[in-house]
């Protein structure tokens, strides 16, 4: 009479392990990676004088500056299940912005973060907004990216010139790839504009 309320702990004690070992053995859903920003590209024929142009770290919003694509409908905000970009958001557009100014700057040289050269102006690029906005849920989404720009005259650091700049990029569906491409589509229109915007008011 004793040991049969032992053996029903015991085998009691053994489902919970099995079921224990169950959740720690269970495979997480699958998460593909992706990237935006247009690959490295040649440059244009050297300038004579340029006017040198310090890039300073762009900041990025704290929901957007990691690996996660974020989804906003209305007031509520959800990162896109089973998607994250390669490397932190940040960090990819860093790398995107750079290429632009080497493949479209006109007048001026851009001097990354890891450069020790110190140049006439410093760019300070501000993102705002780097998202997928949803007007109803389940719809085709449009990817929208606001960037603060201002050149900072050197050494007293007044500022120069400074632009809001906005893109709208309506993905082609809403799957992952078409969203993954409208942000590539937006942060290229973006880059382009900057450069521009740039080579205008440096000198």
């Amino acid at each position: 009479m004793i040991r049969l309320p032992l053996i029903r702990l015991a085998v009691a004690a053994t489902g919970a392990l099995a079921v224990s070992a169950c959740a720690l053995l269970s495979t997480p859903d699958p998460v593909q990676t992706y990237r935006f920003g247009s690959a490295p590209v040649a440059g244009i024929e050297a300038m004579a004088s340029p006017v040198q142009v310090s890039l300073r770290r762009v900041e990025f919003p704290e929901a957007v500056e990691g690996d996660k694509l974020l989804g906003v409908t209305g007031t509520e905000t959800a990162y896109i299940k089973g998607a994250r970009w390669v490397s932190p958001a940040a960090d990819l557009y860093m790398e995107s912005l750079e290429n632009a100014f080497a493949a479209q700057a006109t007048r001026v040289r851009l001097i990354g973060p890891r450069e020790l050269t110190r140049g006439e102006r410093t760019l300070d690029v501000d993102v705002r907004s780097f998202e997928a906005r949803y007007e109803a849920p389940g719809a085709a989404p449009t990817i929208v990216v606001t960037a603060r720009a201002r050149l900072l005259a050197m050494p007293d650091r007044t500022v120069a010139a400074e632009r809001l700049f906005t893109v709208e990029q309506p993905a082609g569906a809403n799957r992952v790839s078409a969203i993954v491409e409208a942000f590539n589509t937006a942060t290229r229109d973006l880059n382009t504009q900057i450069v521009g915007w740039t080579d205008a008011n440096a000198g």
